[in-house]
């Protein structure tokens, strides 16, 4: 399969929790200072989020401006920024977020370009606006997206070589399921705040278990800024030396 390696990069808690109450702690501080760090040492061309996850950091619920196109617009993969050094992949199936720029930037990293992965049930009035906006936008499935047809479209019409997977535990569960994670890098603050209602790095909400997903440890290290750094790799892959 033609894809870029994929890394699920994650910070979570003692009890594995990716956000909730015990972000609010100062003992996370070292754990967001060693995502930034080790997010660099893989080195990712782009990162993808589902929509809560934009929502709730880039785009802040805001509804975007539709108008009618003047021309009927073709379901077909729109490219408005190549080759780019970074790229954000919102996943968005129906076409709700409220983008104001065709980038973000965040945490010091370099500009990240909008690319929108949306299902065929995406309106052509979201579409003309993702064109004026020069945001891309490409089609990876009918009526629910197909992460494998999304990351092959990532490799192909944009040259991602390295894919950083870092969203809520629903979608994180959809790469997993499907087989497509090479590696799990989780940065485990020293804290713990016992709810049971937030989310968990995978996530699967009552759908019924296809099969359990392997990995091998690689290697677990404290770092100089008092966390811990676990990384998996998938059981078909091959050990390196990296």
């Amino acid at each position: 399969m033609n894809k870029p390696y994929i890394v699920c990069h994650m910070s979570v808690s003692i009890d594995g929790k990716i956000t909730g109450e015990y972000a609010d702690s100062s003992l996370t501080e070292g754990a967001y200072k060693d995502y930034e760090i080790i997010n660099r040492f893989y080195a990712p061309q782009a990162w993808v989020n589902g929509r809560i996850t934009v929502d709730e950091n880039f785009t802040f619920y805001k509804k975007p401006n539709l108008k009618a196109p003047a021309e009927p617009i073709l379901y077909t993969d729109f490219i408005a920024v190549q080759d780019a050094a970074n790229y954000i992949v919102a996943v968005d199936p129906h076409g709700k977020l409220g983008w104001e720029k065709n980038y973000v930037e965040y945490s010091g990293r370099p500009k990240a370009f909008v690319i929108e992965a949306l299902t065929q049930k995406v309106s052509e009035e979201y579409l003309a606006f993702l064109r004026e906006m020069q945001i891309s936008y490409i089609f990876v499935g009918k009526d629910e997206v197909d992460c494998k047809i999304l990351v092959q479209k990532l490799k192909e019409l944009f040259h991602i070589e390295t894919l950083k997977v870092s969203g809520g535990g629903i979608l994180n569960w959809s790469f997993a399921e499907a087989g497509l994670i090479d590696e799990v890098s989780i940065v485990m603050a020293p804290v713990a705040d016992g709810n049971s209602n937030t989310p968990t790095i995978f996530e699967r909400l009552g759908a019924p278990l296809k099969q359990c997903v392997g990995f091998k440890v690689k290697s677990a290290e404290v770092t100089e800024n008092g966390c811990v750094w676990l990384r998996f790799v998938a059981d078909t892959n091959e050990d390196d030396d990296e």
